[in-house]
């Protein structure tokens, strides 16, 4: 895919061209691995970012369509996955951050290559974010993604009864919501066949919030990102609590694991969120990562014990592969 930079607003974006759309579709990149490098680094010199590398016995096919939408946008993905097949293994759909306004899927390349190697179908797909397409639009390209995954499973070898939702930051948020709201048809896309189910079977939450009206979450109703998703607060109060998953847990929630930094901004309605999880004898796991920063994800001395936590997780959900 061809890529043009423009600068807006001070914020440099990078703006996808072809694949059969028509015009421009500026997509906001500026949040990336190196800059969150260069953020956390004032404060831990020691860090270092982790990027993509290639690892032995795993496969990638790259920039997939999973789907098209207005003005024929089409959507992209890129799937990791083992090169010996043997048996049907977990997928992971892997949903990157940006406060919903910015980032890319090549954010979480380096995780979804770290999990592939460990023996899973990693899946990065791109979604519209605020500036292209306000709520609920990226919700329901997600949506689309897991049946994406549910209808080539057989091609990449994908288990279609564990298939799990990983997402860092806003992207923790969505695949709690996408967890959360298995079973509910809130989120299908008009006029699309829904031959596949769109159920994810665990999520992995890394350091997103699960609330937007919760108290914690008060630094959102006035931040300029998910104002910028969802609408004024005060005016759309509804849409807030409507996009929040702490509202749709019930027995259908499948288990969660929390990873969080030590800010409880990226917490709001976690506890809440257990408690309810708890009631209907639903597994959740929750580690904290002492002194980390928001994004440790994405960083070295983080990454591994991220990569730790989520295949211990994944190895008392779904089993041994």
């Amino acid at each position: 895919m061809k890529t043009k930079s423009l600068l807006l607003g001070g914020a440099l974006l990078a703006v996808a061209v072809g694949h059969g759309q028509s015009g421009y579709t500026p997509r906001d990149t500026s949040y990336s691995i190196h800059s969150t490098y260069l953020k956390v680094k004032k404060d831990h010199p020691a860090v270092r970012p982790v990027y993509a590398r290639s690892y032995e016995g795993v496969r990638e096919d790259t920039n997939l369509v999973y789907a098209s939408v207005e003005a024929r946008r089409d959507l992209h993905l890129d799937v990791w996955y083992p090169k010996v097949r043997a048996g049907l293994r977990p997928g992971i759909l892997m949903i990157h951050g940006g406060g919903w306004t910015t980032g890319s899927k090549e954010n979480l390349h380096p995780m979804a290559q770290r999990l592939a190697a460990e023996g899973y179908v990693t899946v990065t797909p791109e979604y519209r974010l605020s500036a292209e397409a306000p709520y609920p639009a990226g919700v329901r390209d997600l949506k689309r993604a897991v049946r994406w995954m549910r209808a080539h499973a057989e091609e990449y070898g994908i288990d279609t009864s564990r298939i799990a939702a990983y997402g860092a930051s806003a992207g923790a948020h969505l695949a709690s919501l996408l967890g959360t709201t298995n079973e509910l048809s809130r989120y299908d896309t008009p006029g699309t066949s829904n031959a596949y189910s769109d159920d994810v079977q665990a999520v992995l939450n890394i350091d997103g919030i699960v609330s937007f009206v919760h108290p914690d979450a008060e630094p959102e109703w006035s931040g300029k990102s998910a104002n910028a998703w969802l609408g004024d607060y005060v005016l759309n109060y509804p849409r807030w609590r409507e996009a929040s998953p702490l509202e749709y847990v019930d027995e259908a929630t499948p288990p969660f694991l929390f990873v969080n930094s030590s800010y409880p901004r990226f917490h709001a309605g976690r506890e809440e969120l257990i408690k309810k999880l708890n009631q209907y004898n639903t597994f959740s796991k929750v580690y904290t990562l002492e002194n980390s920063p928001h994004g440790f994800w994405l960083l070295q001395p983080w990454f591994e014990p991220t990569v730790d936590h989520a295949v211990n997780f994944l190895r008392e959900v779904f089993g041994p592969l």
